[in-house]
């Protein structure tokens, strides 16, 4: 492997991850002058308001809240802190709840009481600030009436071992949620809202977003139960979950919070930090590098050794006649992968294409490609991702692994790490998807 083009990969990426650190994402956007708060282009006098309140949960959750505390200070009331990693350093005004992701627990349901508690408290005259990222859909959860906390995991499970996207995913978990799809957005009014969001989704769909709590729901029971429909998944939920969804379809539950239903000047929603952000960042460290760059897309998502491929086919082109961009060459792309699991081996939607794409650039020895998520965790590893060359697959063979039985058997991790090519960053604090760098010399 080209020990250059590594380093640089692994340059490319942390400058990617530099750009997402959400405490400074979230101050580009919070400045305090006085008792005048600036959260964008809008203005908040604060001795206007009663009281303010703060509520943050996702992976992000600590170093945003922290930017925030460290702006309002003592003019915070109450407010709380809901992740799966503490804080740095312990908070002055807010608290913080330990939760579990990826898959909702006790803590999770405890957490969603205490914020649903905070929101409640708030009136009219008063400011609620919400802090979201990526995992808040299962650090927070509070199942629908008549469900359980087994139900939602179970339906989480399967939808994940499906290869739905994040999008039907987080569909059809608003439809099984009391405060996802706008639910808590509905307990803080009539307080004034502003909700500052690190997105992690394709096209930074709010209202997919750790499924959207704290904005207007733009999905129905009926795509809900499509999204069930897609997959094959009627007879593999529980049967108290198909009872709700279709009891929701025929109208007999109350829909999830729509526009229409509150005063939007009453609610601000920014997006502090995105994908899209994080790949400008890596696209001109690229460049400082002397790289001819493309930055191909933020919005990448299907089947993980299917994005590989492609992604090779554009490599390989590059390579032999210096379209679309001329070597040396760097690509950058992100988004979300999904991985349909076949296989009982250990890996994630990354190693997956990384794997994959070790495949399709055999032999071609100026080609690397470097495959991480932006929260340090490619599924239940302890590695962001992998990188990989011309070469991977080859050395694989001669310490006897074979690349495609681990593709077919879902054992990207264990490949990886016998190679010594996985990259380990541990948990970043952000989460922003998925990002490659492909690097030709």
């Amino acid at each position: 492997m080209n020990t250059q083009s590594k380093e640089h990969a692994i340059r490319i990426f942390k400058h990617a991850l530099e750009a997402a650190r959400p405490a400074g994402c979230v101050l580009e956007h919070f400045a305090l002058d006085g008792e005048t708060l600036t959260v964008d282009d809008k203005v908040y006098e604060l001795k206007d308001y009663g009281s303010i309140y703060v509520i943050a949960f996702g992976k992000a959750a600590p170093a945003m809240a922290s930017a925030v505390e460290e702006v309002l200070g003592d003019r915070i009331r109450k407010g709380c802190v809901v992740s799966n990693t503490p804080p740095p350093r312990p908070f002055k005004k807010l608290r913080f709840y330990p939760s579990s992701h990826p898959m909702p627990d006790e803590r999770s349901v405890n957490c969603s009481l205490e914020v649903t508690r905070i929101l409640e408290n708030a009136q009219e005259g008063d400011l609620v600030i919400a802090l979201i990222s990526g995992g808040g859909s299962a650090l927070l959860s509070l199942p629908a009436e008549g469900l359980t906390l087994e139900h939602k995991r179970k339906v989480t499970e399967t939808l994940l071992k499906s290869g739905v996207d994040t999008h039907g995913l987080n569909v059809v978990r608003k439809h099984i949620s009391a405060i996802k799809g706008g639910g808590l957005l509905k307990k803080a009014l009539p307080a004034e809202v502003v909700t500052l969001i690190l997105s992690d989704v394709v096209g930074d769909r709010l209202d997919v977003i750790a499924s959207g709590p704290m904005v207007p729901d733009q999905s129905s029971f009926e795509e809900a139960w499509q999204v069930i429909e897609d997959f094959r998944l009627e007879h593999r939920l529980p049967p108290q979950v198909i009872v709700h969804l279709e009891e929701g379809r025929r109208g007999g539950i109350e829909p999830n919070l729509k526009t229409g239903d509150f005063d939007p000047e009453r609610v601000q929603t920014v997006i502090v930090g995105s994908n899209f952000k994080s790949l400008v960042a890596a696209e001109k460290k690229a460049a400082e590098l002397g790289y001819n760059t493309l930055l191909l897309s933020s919005q990448i998502k299907g089947e993980a050794r299917e994005v590989a491929k492609a992604m090779a086919g554009i490599a390989l082109n590059i390579e032999r006649f210096n379209i679309p961009v001329s070597r040396p060459a760097c690509l950058v792309f992100g988004g979300e992968t999904t991985v349909t699991v076949t296989g009982d081996g250990k890996g994630g939607r990354c190693m997956e294409t990384a794997l994959s794409f070790s495949i399709e650039i055999m032999g071609h020895v100026g080609v690397l490609g470097l495959f991480c998520g932006t929260d340090g965790i490619d599924g239940p590893t302890d590695a962001a991702g992998a990188i990989c060359d011309g070469t991977t697959r080859i050395r694989g063979r001669k310490l006897g692994l074979s690349a495609r039985e681990s593709l077919l058997n879902n054992d990207s991790h264990t490949f990886f790490d016998k190679l010594g090519q996985l990259v380990r960053t541990g948990p970043t604090g952000t989460n922003v998807m998925d990002i490659g760098v492909v690097i030709l010399r």
